[in-house]
């Protein structure tokens, strides 16, 4: 039987999304399943506009949400709901709103050339660095730093990004994306089904076994 095929609509500033596929992760576990899954990781920038060099994050999110108050409240729910899935959100480290399109080039040349499990790795990786070291994900040399640790080669990795290879798959996706009317992240499509929101390990697993069920034996 063929691989079921799952994409995953992220931004790696949307902290939903890294909880939302570690629980992916935790579901495909759950399942079970007798065949394999292929992930495709699809861009989708919240904020396409935010400068090159980013934002004071403080700043940022008192402009977003109305007060720096609202926005801790906010933190505080997520870091206690990323605990149960596994991730650790450290925002007393992140200090800017880097601007993501960089991150989401970079993902494009690991799926180019790295295998699923290395791929994998980076998109956790960059999740890591971003909200649990306060890494600035916005600079090339930061990437290419956590490339590196996820096994690729890190001059390619920034001579790639410095280049500006991988703009034009990164702007397709997101055309594309949002003519299949997808407006928020995370948005994974198991087999073609859209599940929205970092859902609990249990939906992903559900769907993941009616995926296999509707597979052509």
């Amino acid at each position: 039987m063929q691989a079921i095929e799952i994409s995953v609509n992220y931004d790696f500033i949307c902290p939903w999304c890294w909880i939302g596929h570690l629980n992916l992760a935790s579901g495909i576990r759950a399942a079970n399943l007798p065949v394999p899954v292929s992930i495709r990781y699809v861009p989708f920038e919240l904020n396409p506009t935010m400068p090159a060099d980013g934002m004071d994050r403080r700043e940022y999110r008192t402009a977003k949400f109305g007060s720096w108050v609202r926005s801790q409240g906010m933190d505080a729910q997520v870091a206690a709901t990323g605990l149960a899935a596994g991730a650790h959100f450290n925002y007393d480290k992140v200090s800017r709103t880097p601007n993501t399109r960089l991150a989401h080039q970079l993902m494009q040349h690991a799926m180019s050339i790295g295998g699923a499990q290395k791929t994998e790795a980076l998109y956790q990786s960059i999740f890591t660095a971003y909200f649990s070291e306060g890494r600035d994900i916005g600079l090339a040399a930061t990437l290419a730093d956590i490339a590196a640790k996820s096994g690729f080669d890190a001059a390619a990795a920034e001579e790639y990004l410095v280049q500006g290879r991988g703009l034009a798959q990164v702007l397709e996706a997101q055309r594309l994306a949002q003519q299949q009317g997808i407006r928020s992240v995370p948005t994974v499509f198991i087999a073609g089904e859209a599940i929205s929101g970092a859902q609990p390990p249990a939906v992903f697993a559900t769907a993941l076994r009616a995926a296999l069920e509707r597979s052509p034996a």
